[in-house]
């Protein structure tokens, strides 16, 4: 159990380190950040981007933690953090706007947010028993078991790669509204990038280690097939 523990670490360790680059990024950027002000708040911002797109039946309401952000496709609903619904800051303006996208997205019926948004149920079965498999079929060298874990973890990827695009076009739609309703000025848009950048680098941080842990164990898989 150890010696696949182990196997599978130092195989996806490129994406840790990424991850951990990736955290430490965002956490620096949103504090640089935060300190820069802006002309209103999270919630103002994500109001405006949305009532700009038509999008007046979309709520927005405070959910508590940290950077916890995010839009609820079935309520229709935008949940900022408290910082961000009230922080006045380049950094509570970007991640409103961000999300504000994925309602724009929802709103479109952006095509990968409708696949990301259908294999969610798929994904969360996938990451708990897919993995658990995976584990087990490794260990005791069972190679049915490890074949389902591979095709159930296989969601898992397929998800965080539809999700990329999602990610990016959301920021990228953000960006656009910000400066297109004069919400942020052309000199402060680099503060704005650099959160939502560093925040694009977790989603990538998070995709490669679920490609990576499946080609471990499709590399296990394949090996023992050939003993």
């Amino acid at each position: 159990m150890l010696t696949t523990y182990f196997g599978l670490l130092l195989f996806i360790s490129p994406a840790l380190l990424l991850g951990i680059v990736a955290q430490i990024w965002v956490k620096s950027a949103y504090a640089q950040s935060r300190q820069v002000p802006a002309g209103m708040s999270g919630f103002a911002a994500a109001r405006r981007l949305l009532d700009s797109a038509g999008l007046k039946n979309v709520g927005i309401e405070q959910t508590p933690g940290y950077l916890s952000d995010h839009y609820d496709p079935r309520h229709k609903m935008l949940r900022l953090s408290n910082d961000v619904y009230h922080g006045r800051s380049m950094a509570s303006v970007g991640i409103a706007a961000h999300e504000a996208g994925h309602a724009i997205q929802d709103a479109h019926r952006y095509a990968p947010l409708v696949i990301r948004n259908a294999a969610v149920p798929a994904a969360g079965f996938g990451s708990n028993a897919g993995m658990m498999l995976l584990i087990l079929g490794a260990i005791f060298n069972l190679k049915p078991l490890l074949l389902f874990g591979i095709v159930l973890f296989s969601v898992v990827v397929i998800f965080q790669v539809v999700n990329l695009p999602v990610e990016f076009n959301a920021s990228a739609r953000a960006k656009r509204q910000l400066a297109g309703l004069g919400i942020v000025r052309d000199q402060d848009m680099s503060h704005v990038n650099r959160v939502l950048s560093a925040a694009a680098l977790t989603y990538v941080a998070a995709t490669l280690q679920a490609i990576l842990t499946l080609l471990y164990f499709i590399l296990r898989y394949a090996g023992s097939s050939r003993d």
